[in-house]
């Protein structure tokens, strides 16, 4: 009966999980330097790997926002998030002796404004990172394409005739007083 119990309580094995991944939302966070992207990534609060905000869908949000909502709390950043997937990687989530597949659509997130402070920052590492770096700092083959179409998406001009949808914007907390107001400083990560 208790190995019963603890068979429920862990759920279906992961062959089962996935042939339903649980979606997610996460943002490719960059700005535009004279030498080309750089990309903002964050640390994973359990296991210390690099990879981009990304997080669960939330209610009442479009995939977009809530990735933009992840970028802030994770990040600690706000800017103009496309409304267009970049594309999809699945990764497997382990949580004690459960797995589950994830399936996380990224969204390009233009920084507009970064943080000095953030729900998550004494959690998480943030550091910038040119395509070379952020391509060897990523363990995720499927990641490290999704990039490589970002960079070259970013560095391709808009075709003539062609205006790119209208982004939404990421709602931030409003700073208490008190609070520093960020600046992107350029190469520094913070």
């Amino acid at each position: 009966m208790l190995r019963r119990f603890i068979d429920w309580w862990r759920g279906p094995p992961p062959e089962d999980a996935a042939a339903t991944p649980t979606p997610q939302a996460g943002a490719v966070p960059y700005r535009l330097t004279k030498d080309g992207p750089v990309f903002l990534m964050v640390t994973s609060r359990r296991t210390g790997r690099w990879l981009f905000p990304k997080g669960g869908l939330m209610r009442g949000r479009t995939p977009w926002e809530s990735a933009a909502q992840e970028a802030l709390e994770e990040a600690g950043v706000e800017g103009v998030v496309s409304d267009q997937p970049l594309g999809t990687y699945t990764a497997t989530r382990v949580r004690g002796d459960r797995r589950e597949t994830i399936a996380v659509t990224l969204y390009l997130l233009k920084v507009t404004r970064q943080l000095d402070r953030w729900d998550e920052k004494a959690q998480r590492q943030r550091r910038w990172a040119d395509l070379d770096a952020a391509l060897a700092l990523l363990g995720d083959e499927a990641l490290g394409a999704l990039l490589r179409t970002a960079a070259a998406d970013l560095a391709a001009p808009p075709a003539k005739g062609l205006e790119a949808p209208a982004p939404a914007r990421s709602k931030g907390k409003k700073l208490r007083k008190g609070e520093a107001k960020g600046r992107l400083k350029a190469g520094s990560g913070r």
